[in-house]
Parts: structure tokens; sequence; C-alpha cells
């Protein structure tokens, strides 16, 4: 028994065996947790500059994540002509200066909601090329083998840290009442102390950036920016494997993955439920998703869990639809998070392991494109189907996002690839900028 738990611990973490790659996990998982607990606190910060309204909050979130609609193919471009480091310590630097800038003013009771927009547009437009960036620098720190083991433990930091960091929001908006406002529980200053710390959390990452081993990197000849772009967007189109599962993913982020809007819905509207039952209907999400990312770990050919994640994900959905409250659907958000990690983490793998070096920035960029930028019109879609006002009604709704879902699986079922076909030899000059 213990025999068999040790190998699994093994195989599972198997990536952190590699110096470089350890220091740029745990620094990140540090990072994350800052991020989740000032992510949380904006999220409250908005909602008390705006009495309570919901449309503030989703105005700021369109502002968050719009670059990364707009900007993800350009920023591809750059990451593959640019250093990586270069690139993640401008963002990183960028987003500690809006951190900074929430921090000082909510203290000061000067933040408006225009400023909250405006830096929510700022974090938007570095996190646009920070994202892609992190996700093409997984390979300068582990062999090609432990490529998708690594991709999995990055989904599982993500997770792991959104448990803990809105877990921590709650401590230290009790600290912060005590620290910052004076005993007042409502001065909006108390808020101040998450957004503080995320500050502090950025120290630790740009030292880890600005220390990091970098290897060099193969490079293509680069023309025009313009020139780039397409031919990152026409190596995608010419590439049935990559092309085929970014439009998976891009169809469910617009479909399903809105886990965003669909479990505050469900818990405030449709169940009638208060914070605390949100707050467990998103716990169960948060592990399952973890549960997910762990078990794709372990895995060795990341492409043949694309279709098992996705009929997981697409069915737990659809049972979510049918389920009477809170109790019930705690386990079905739990399922719900362990299938669409399990298709992202085995779409991501797939797709890191097939592109060559010298396009994985636009590659990526495109991926981040599809994931995240399909998240606003994926919000309004779930919102207006699922809504009470909607022409189907919240149960309904439902089923219909997991039936469109469940299409688009079905028209590229047969064209997924079920085992990951490594890219050929450059041939181009490689160039190796240094890092």
């Amino acid at each position: 028994m213990f025999a068999r738990v040790s190998a699994w611990r093994v195989q599972t973490f198997r990536a952190l065996r590699h110096p470089a790659y350890r220091r740029y996990w745990f620094s990140q998982l540090l990072s994350l947790v800052g991020s989740w607990m000032q992510a949380t606190a904006q999220q409250y910060l908005v909602l008390e500059l705006s009495g309570g309204s919901s449309a503030a909050l989703g105005y700021v979130t369109v502002a968050q994540f719009l670059p990364s609609l707009l900007l993800s193919l350009f920023a591809g471009a750059v990451i593959d002509r640019v250093p990586r480091r270069r690139v993640l310590l401008t963002t990183q630097l960028v987003l500690l200066s809006t951190a900074t800038a929430l921090a000082v003013t909510t203290h000061l009771g000067v933040v408006t909601l225009g400023l909250v927009m405006a830096l929510a547009f700022v974090s938007g437009t570095a996190n646009a090329f920070d994202m892609p960036a992190r996700q093409s620098m997984v390979v300068d720190f582990v062999p090609r083998p432990d490529v998708p083991n690594a991709v999995a433990l990055n989904s599982l930091s993500f997770n792991v840290s959104r448990t803990i960091g809105q877990a921590l929001f709650g401590v230290v908006a009790a600290l912060g009442v005590t620290l910052l406002a004076g005993g007042d529980p409502d001065q909006l200053s108390r808020l101040a102390l998450p957004f503080y710390l995320n500050v502090g959390s950025f120290f630790a990452v740009l030292f880890v950036l600005a220390t990091l081993p970098f290897p060099p990197r193969e490079i293509g000849q680069h023309g025009s920016v313009a020139e780039d772009v397409r031919e990152g967007l026409h190596y995608v189109r010419g590439t049935p494997a990559v092309r085929n599962v970014m439009l998976l993913v891009g169809l469910l982020s617009l479909t399903v993955i809105n886990f965003n809007v669909i479990i505050p819905y469900y818990a405030r509207v449709v169940f009638g439920a208060r914070e605390a039952a949100f707050g467990t209907l998103s716990a169960a999400f948060g592990v399952g998703a973890m549960a997910g990312a762990l078990w794709q770990a372990s895995k060795p050919n990341p492409a043949r869990n694309l279709r098992i994640g996705a009929v997981i994900l697409l069915a737990a959905t659809a049972a979510l639809a049918f389920t009477p409250g809170p109790v019930p659907a705690t386990p079905v958000l739990a399922v719900c998070g362990f299938g669409m990690l399990s298709l992202l983490v085995s779409a991501n793998s797939t797709v890191q392991l097939t592109i060559p070096d010298h396009l994985r920035g636009r590659v990526m960029s495109l991926y981040s494109f599809v994931l995240v930028g399909m998240g606003p019109p994926g919000a309004l879609l779930a919102s207006t189907l699922i809504g009470k006002e909607g022409p189907l009604g919240p149960r309904w709704g439902l089923v219909t996002l997991a039936a469109l879902g469940l299409g688009a699986l079905l028209i590229l079922w047969g064209r997924l690839p079920r085992q990951v076909t490594p890219p050929a030899p450059s041939a181009d000059p490689p160039g190796v900028p240094a890092d």
C-alpha cells in the first residue's frame, strides 16, 4: 500500500524534481494566493462602491478580460521576439503597480469605481502578455517527457491558490478592520490589507524570475509583427491536432465553462442560498478541479483524456440543472471541476507538446485567446440563457448550454488527436537570444 502511494507521489509530482521548475512553481503558488485574495477583495470593493450592483461587477470583469480578447495575437508575436524573462519582469512590475495603486487609494478612502475599472483594464493588458509567456516557458525548465506533468502542476497551483486565497480573504479582511480601519467594519480601508499582502508577494516572484536560469531558445526568422501573427495563424490552421483542440476549448469556453456566472447565480437565485452556501459550492468546485489536475498529472499521454474530461464536464453540468438545492449540488460541482481541469490540462499539454519552439508564444497566445478571450461573450450567453427572465429559465437554460457544448464535442470527436505528435525539426537557422 505504502509503496503504491509512494510511486503515485513520485509520478504525479515528478516535474518538481527539476530545481529551476521547483523554484518557479513555489513562487507562483505564493503569488497566486495573493492574486486570489486581491481578486476577491476587488469584487467586494466594487459591490460596496456601487451599492451592490451586479452590473458594475460585470463591467469590471469585462474591463479585466477584454485585453486578452483584443491583444492575444499581438502578444504572441512579441513573446516570440523578446526574451521571456524580460516580458515576465515587465508584466509583473505592471501588476505590482496596479496592486499598489489599489492598496493605497483604498487605504486612503479615495478609490472610485472608475479607478478600479481603469486599473482592471491595465492589469488585463499585462495579463494578456503574462499568461501566454508563462504557458510557453514550461518547456524551459523541464524535459519534454515531463511537460504534461508540469502543465498539470501549474493548473494544480492555480486551483490550490484559489481555494487558499479566497479562504484567507475573510481572515485578512477581518484583520484589516483592526489594523487599517480603526475597528470600524464599514470603512473601505479594511479591504486594503489583501491588496498590500498581494504587493508583498510580487517581490518573491520578481526575485525568482530575475535569478532563474532561462536557457537559450530556438527562434525562426522574423518578419513584421503582422507577418509573425499570420505565420502563427497559418500554423494552427494547417495543424489539425492543434486546431481541433483549440476549437474544442473555445467552444466549451463559450458555453459550459462559465462557472463564475453559473455558481453564484444558482447559489443565490435558483437555490435561494446565502454567502455560506456560495462559499461551499465554490470550494467544492475548486476541490474537484484540484483532483482533476492531480489525476491528469499522473497520466503519460495527455491527448487520451481530451474526450473523457469533456464528457465528464458536460454530463455533470447537465446534472447540475436538476439538483434541487445546494447540498446535492455540492458533489455535482466537484465533478464539474474535475471534468473541466481534466479537459483543460489535457488540451494545454497536447498543444504544448505539438508546437515548435519558435512558434510557441504565438500559438499559446491563441490558446489564451480561445480560453480567456471567450470569457466575456460566454458570460453574456450563459447569463442570458440561465436567467429567470430568459426564454428558458435557469434549469433548461443550463441544459441548453450543456447541449451546445455536446454538439461541439460530437462534431470534433473524430478529429481530436489520440496521441501527441512531436513537432518536426525546424528548417530555419536558430537564433539564441540572451534570456
